[in-house]
């Protein structure tokens, strides 16, 4: 009987930490979240603009965000913020309003918010778009690619 018991609960305990590994995930944050994060403590910070369209921002979902070792390095070094590109509402952030201006007029418009920064001189606006900034909110890299998950963990 006793031998049963000691069974069951290692039984209980490794499902619980099997249980707990697969609903890891990344602690993505809103504008309106990150600008009360950064109030109470400066951090790094990676935005992931995407798209409902974009198949490559569909794969990183699936295939890199899900890592463990990613998620965990994301959430324990960065604030992480992640924005769909055609959003229609207004953002608040660092005191000024961000909106998708073009969304009555244009049926794929682009949210002010990644216009800013995730736009490159001469290339039009592409998606996937990571941009990693510093504690101080300074854009220190931008990728405009699928990034696989070896890439995105040294990129890390």
């Amino acid at each position: 009987m006793k031998y049963l018991k000691v069974v069951l609960f290692l039984h209980l305990a490794i499902s619980i930490e099997i249980l707990a590994q697969k609903s890891a995930t990344i602690n993505w944050l809103s504008f309106e979240q990150l600008e009360n994060a950064l109030a109470i403590q400066p951090k790094k910070v990676m935005i992931n603009f995407y798209a409902d369209w974009c198949a490559y921002c569909k794969k990183m979902d699936r295939v890199v965000y899900t890592k463990p070792e990613i998620i965990e390095k994301i959430n324990t070094a960065y604030y992480a913020v992640k924005m769909n590109v055609e959003r229609k509402d207004s953002i608040s952030f660092d005191g000024t309003i961000f909106t998708n201006k073009g969304y009555l007029t244009s049926r794929n418009s682009i949210h002010e918010l990644p216009i800013l920064l995730a736009s490159r001189e001469g290339y039009p606006f592409s998606l996937p778009a990571i941009i990693f900034l510093d504690e101080n909110f300074k854009v220190r890299k931008r990728y405009f690619e699928y990034m696989s998950p070896k890439k995105l963990l040294s990129t890390l």
